[in-house]
């Protein structure tokens, strides 16, 4: 039973960056845009996250700043494929190697300037993000382990989650949105806004997906600036929309799963299975792989994909 729920706490803590980068590339998608930038947004946001942090000593200001990195980062995207209509795949390609490279050079030249070598975040905010102790909800047995022994970034994750759910399913704006993902050419004759609502999601996606990668520089490492500290987490929330099947509140199961597998090894007896490290390692990338061949070749009917996802719209004047 012990075993299970650190199975699940550790499944938890580490499914959250996933959870991030999901629901800031639904809000893209949902809009119609297909941003494979995920990974390049994340490691800005932890670049500027975990530098912010590094140099006030306060978490709201390094969550603010990997917010706003993750939407300059989304800025460059939005400016291009809805302004200057590029392919939406070229340009997010792009932009991962542009961040993630951008994110390596400011990290490479922060240590060089670094009297110690390294770069390790002070024991102010290292206090701040670690996992919260609720006064008696943390000492219930079983469910305060459960519920109420995270740190910050999870429950912001979680309300991040439920928030879009409500925009996207229970507001008129979630409701324009959703129209202009599936005919932004019929939803345009309706008077909605459509450049506006791509700006505004592309934009406030990038946000989150910024956020998670400030959890990934900062928890996920340890507090010590690691180069690629991402990892290749924006490539598997990509797959995990599908997982998720374009839902916010899905993706809290399917980041969690996915969590699972990326800490399996650690809990698995080797007295009962032996299997080497790397096996656990690939475990991520291999589902990642088999969620995408899988919606490949699903129906379309079963597919909840926007329909004009991947599509640049061009409003034709008269």
């Amino acid at each position: 039973m012990n075993t299970v729920l650190n199975l699940f706490v550790a499944a938890v803590l580490a499914g959250t960056p996933l959870l991030f980068g999901t629901v800031g590339e639904i809000m893209n998608e949902k809009v119609g845009h297909l941003n494979l930038g995920v990974e390049g947004m994340m490691s800005i946001g932890a670049c500027a996250g975990f530098m912010v942090g590094y140099q006030t000593d306060n978490v709201v200001f390094a969550l603010l700043a990997a917010f706003g990195a993750g939407v300059l980062a989304a800025l460059i995207y939005a400016v291009l494929t809805i302004t200057f209509m590029a392919d939406q795949n070229v340009t997010g390609l792009t932009l991962t190697i542009f961040g993630v490279g951008l994110a390596n050079f400011i990290g490479e030249y922060m240590l060089d300037h670094s009297t110690t070598q390294s770069l390790k975040l002070p024991e102010h905010i290292s206090a701040q993000i670690a996992n919260l102790h609720i006064p008696v909800l943390s000492d219930i047995p079983v469910l305060g382990k459960l519920l109420f022994s995270y740190n910050i970034f999870v429950y912001i994750g979680l309300v991040i989650a439920v928030a879009c759910w409500y925009y996207l399913q229970r507001t008129k704006a979630g409701l324009n949105v959703r129209a202009v993902g599936e005919n932004p050419g019929a939803a345009d004759a309706a008077g909605i806004r459509v450049i506006r609502a791509k700006y505004i999601n592309v934009l406030i996606g990038g946000g989150i997906c910024g956020i998670g990668g400030a959890y990934s520089a900062m928890i996920i490492c340890g507090g010590v600036w690691i180069s690629n500290c991402v990892n290749g987490l924006g490539w598997i929330s990509v797959a995990l929309v599908i997982f998720a099947s374009w839902s916010p509140v899905k993706a809290i199961y399917g980041s969690l799963a996915f969590g699972c597998f990326s800490v399996l090894k650690y809990y698995v007896p080797k007295s009962i299975i032996s299997i080497p490290n790397a096996i656990y390692d690939m475990l991520p990338f291999v589902i990642t792989a088999l969620v995408l061949v899988v919606s490949s070749i699903r129906q379309s009917k079963e597919n909840n994909q926007p329909a004009s996802c991947g599509t640049n719209y061009f409003r034709e004047e008269r």
